[in-house]
């Protein structure tokens, strides 16, 4: 049979989510707890795969098993065997035909800028951090630019491995909370380091070293080396997955989120899996 899991984890200690040789990852750890509950090898497939140091509030990933256990053993069973900065929040037995990455229609990301002249300490690995003023106006100018289907070329490290670079932004909203900065992300799929090199180019534009017109130029560039530097992992977290309805997956505000654990929220508004819903 075929077993979802929907889970979070702080990345801060991992190589990132994909089994390495010789390196600790979110799916070595995650296989390694399944395989002792299933009596057998278990092999997880995840809806998206994060870079070392980066987080994820509402990750999905199935495996196939022939083992009977009541769903809580996946949940409960998986947690008493992982570390405490990787937690399953929900399991639920599948359709065949279900399948984490190929059945996602939506990603959802989410990243924390702090703007202060000095560097975080709390909050350490959990936000990143400018220290130059910068300005949200600009910011979301250049936001805007790169909304709809596009070829992401200048954002995309050497290393990805995607054969298509064309992927189509849905959200692309900037705002701000005193001395945060909240980058929210919607795609059907995101490039490597697609979201990380957003943000470094965002960044250059709002501490004033180019216009917002300077994102559209790096836009029909699809040149890499133009763009600015990938921006620091810490800060980003993978925030939703969406399905079709009839998966029944759970919605995101189910869970506990990441702005609830800096003290950041937005004002009347749910946040749910695959779309904002007014209170």
């Amino acid at each position: 049979m075929r077993i979802a899991l929907v889970l979070e984890y702080n990345g801060e200690r991992y190589h990132g989510w994909q089994s390495q040789p010789a390196c600790i990852s979110i799916q070595s750890e995650l296989e390694t707890a399944l395989s002792r509950i299933a009596c057998h090898k278990v092999e997880v497939v995840a809806a998206g795969r994060t870079d070392a140091g980066v987080h994820a509030l509402y990750q999905v990933i199935h495996f196939e098993t022939s083992t009977q256990r009541p769903l809580s053993a996946w949940v409960r069973g998986a947690n008493a065997l992982l570390s405490n900065d990787i937690a399953v929040l929900w399991a639920s037995e599948m359709d065949e035909a279900f399948h984490a990455r190929f059945c996602a229609i939506e990603r959802r990301y989410l990243y924390y800028l702090l703007n202060h002249p000095v560097r975080p300490s709390i909050h350490q690995g959990k936000v990143g951090w400018f220290y130059r003023p910068l300005s949200l106006e600009k910011m979301q100018q250049a936001a805007g630019m790169l909304l709809g289907e596009h070829d992401f070329s200048a954002f995309r490290t050497a290393e990805c491995q995607a054969r298509n670079p064309v992927r189509n932004i849905t959200m692309l909203e900037v705002t701000q909370y005193g001395q945060l900065f909240l980058f929210e992300f919607r795609a059907n799929s995101f490039l490597h380091h697609m979201v990380r090199n957003i943000v470094g180019s965002l960044v250059y534009i709002g501490q004033g070293k180019y216009p917002p017109g300077w994102m559209r130029m790096l836009l029909q560039s699809r040149d890499r080396t133009l763009a600015a530097p990938t921006f620091s992992p810490y800060g980003l977290y993978l925030a939703g997955i969406t399905y079709e309805a009839k998966w029944n997956l759970p919605a995101f505000n189910q869970f506990f989120p990441a702005a609830m654990i800096l003290g950041v929220n937005r004002p009347g508004k749910n946040v749910t899996l695959g779309k904002d819903q007014e209170e």
